[in-house]
């Protein structure tokens, strides 16, 4: 019963960044997903693969499964600095690329 933890993504559907900064520890299925064969819905019997933690630091994460003997994977994010920009920026005269109009 192994855990990873993380940093979720950012939303792809909206512009805010909440629920970003947030780690979470989430178990990997221990058995694969089977199909019901009337329905053809995918279900599982682990009850873990429900289990979300969300903690407000890597550190309180780590200490967490650390305590409770649960083995974990790691994952940090790869998140690029953004460079703030402006639209005013569009028009400034000492720009490194002409703008064509």
């Amino acid at each position: 019963m192994r855990a990873r933890i993380y940093q979720p993504a950012k939303n792809a559907m909206q512009s805010g960044k909440a629920r970003t900064k947030a780690w979470v520890l989430e178990y990997e299925p221990a058995v694969p997903r089977r199909m019901d064969p009337l329905m053809g819905w995918t279900g599982s019997a682990d009850m873990l693969s429900q289990v979300q933690l969300e903690f407000d630091t890597k550190q309180e994460a780590i200490a967490y499964s650390e305590k409770h003997g649960i083995p974990f994977d790691l994952f940090e994010p790869h998140r690029p600095i953004p460079k703030p920009k402006a639209y005013a920026d569009n028009f400034r005269y000492d720009r490194k690329v002409p703008w064509s109009h």
